[in-house]
């Protein structure tokens, strides 16, 4: 929490300690472990927002003692941590690190598990407060969740918690997130499921509420009177990497859409909650997600672009096209890039396209979103040296940059009236200094305070895969024979600008 000084500087104020607890890491020997929850966990040792009676227990399938987890942890925090580690907080941490190994499969293996949390709880007086990170395949996640409960370490009693993190994806389409969802409601509240998506942990995507309701000026014009359109880009340079075989079987709208974009679009588009509450804030972001118009078949066709890389150029080095990637098959139909044209049917935004994008190998890594205001008459400029009124322009960064812009005219000096165009822009690094950061912090501070304000309801998760369901199928009839369709470096396939040029609109590009 920060308290604004006059100058412009802050303050901090002392945040509240999470509460006593266990975090428990399934798939502890994974990358995300070292490069993002670990890193998150010391950031928030060094705030000082985790709570003196707390430890971590990985749980993963290979041997090791608990001195050999820790040795393994040091290692991968030199490697991913981006600042520089405090010795003596590190030690803190790492000595609160502990390891159980087991088959998921295993019955066997969460009785050890229990065994050990019993012991920790001791040691640290962590009071029965578990936290479990599901950091694994999602074909796991409801046999976790089942063998926890057969030995009771989902049941909460004499006031202490249970809760659930489960990474994305939550199913594949609606049918399978329904089911995943009667799966684990079986044995869990809703209360207890913290549906994860890290891009929430974004400061700039916290910002959105902030910039929205905190500030006079913006409310007001945030509808269909004043907005064109919004413009959403999520782009990655990079290709699929080594995560072929997962890739080859999401895909980019499974990937991203229905998550992380459809997020951004909620918290962009909802009416003012009523308060900060968590189901206050979820209850408008679902209200959202049900006012998306559900395409038919033919706007499918006409409202949709996919695509697929082929080989092209990164930092002037040839790269291989997606299909020659690792573990992708030859003859793949799976789509790297996806573009497409959607309205919410509400009053605010009633007639407003949003447009939204994401692919890979781009020109460059971007996250943004674009609100292009409507353009002023032109009445008053008729009889001067000015030949158009450019559109303002919002813009939040979201990364690698995080901050905001705001674009709009300015008379050049001179004695004609000529106009230029003047950026205002506002960079979280320049103004408030450089935090450190993975974008777990928040979420995991706000699981240990029971906070699920950023997390995804059973509800939100079915109405995204819902949005998305008659595109999924369209595509699965009809597979692209066009494929790869869009060069590397590039910014996708021809027919994603040729659906904006109908609307007499482009797409904003970076310079890569």
């Amino acid at each position: 929490m920060e308290c604004s000084l006059e100058n412009g500087a802050t303050t901090e104020l002392p945040g509240q300690p999470g509460a006593p607890c266990i975090i428990v890491i399934f798939g502890a020997s994974g990358d995300l472990v070292k490069r993002k929850l670990i890193p998150a966990l010391y950031n928030l040792t060094r705030e000082r927002l985790l709570s003196r009676e707390f430890a971590v227990v990985g749980f993963a399938r290979h041997e090791m003692s608990h001195e050999e987890f820790r040795t393994k942890i040091s290692e991968a925090i030199k490697e991913f941590f981006t600042g520089a580690i405090d010795q003596e907080l590190w030690n803190w941490l790492v000595n609160r690190l502990y390891y159980v190994s087991g088959d998921l499969q295993e019955p066997a293996a969460y009785q050890r598990l229990q065994n050990v949390l019993a012991e920790v709880d001791k040691t640290h007086g962590t009071t029965g407060n578990y936290l479990y990170y599901l950091a694994t395949a999602p074909e796991h996640f409801s046999q976790i969740i089942q063998q926890l409960s057969t030995v009771g370490l989902t049941h909460e009693e004499n006031g202490n918690w249970r809760r659930v993190i489960i990474e994305k994806p939550f199913g594949h389409d609606i049918d399978s997130a329904r089911t995943l969802n009667r799966e684990i409601q079986k044995t869990l509240k809703e209360s207890q499921i913290y549906r994860i998506d890290h891009y929430l942990g974004k400061e700039t995507v916290q910002n959105i509420m902030v910039f929205r309701f905190a500030n006079g000026i913006f409310e007001p014009i945030w509808d269909r009177r004043y907005i064109d359109h919004v413009q959403i880009t999520v782009a990655e340079n990079i290709g699929v990497g080594q995560r072929g075989g997962y890739y080859d079987k999401a895909g980019a709208l499974r990937d991203m859409v229905p998550n992380h974009i459809f997020q951004l679009v909620t918290l962009i588009a909802m009416e003012p909650p009523i308060s900060f509450d968590a189901d206050a804030v979820r209850d408008e972001q679902v209200k959202i997600l049900r006012a998306i118009q559900t395409m038919s078949p033919e706007e499918v066709l006409k409202y949709t672009v996919r695509g697929q890389y082929g080989e092209g150029s990164h930092n002037d080095q040839r790269v291989p096209g997606y299909r020659s990637e690792a573990n992708v098959p030859p003859n793949s139909y799976t789509e790297t890039f996806v573009a497409l044209k959607m309205f919410i049917d509400n009053w605010r935004w009633a007639n407003v396209p949003f447009y939204l994008r994401t692919g890979k190998r781009l020109p460059c890594r971007l996250t943004e979103v674009a609100i292009q205001f409507k353009r002023a008459p032109f009445v008053l400029f008729r009889k001067t040296a000015v030949e158009d009124l450019k559109p303002n322009l919002l813009v939040l960064h979201i990364q690698p940059d995080e901050g905001i812009s705001l674009n709009f005219g300015a008379k050049v000096p001179g004695p004609l009236v000529r106009l230029g165009a003047v950026d205002m822009e506002f960079k979280y690094e320049d103004y408030f200094g450089r935090t450190p950061s993975t974008g777990h912090e928040r979420l995991l501070y706000d699981c240990m305070l029971g906070d699920a304000t950023l997390f995804q309801r059973a509800d939100m998760v079915e109405a995204g895969w819902g949005v998305v369901s008659t595109i999924q199928d369209v595509w699965k009839a009809l597979p692209s024979r066009k494929f790869p369709n869009y060069q590397a470096g590039s910014w996708g396939p021809k027919e994603s600008d040729e659906m904006m040029t109908r609307d007499g609109r482009e797409w904003r590009k970076c310079s890569g």
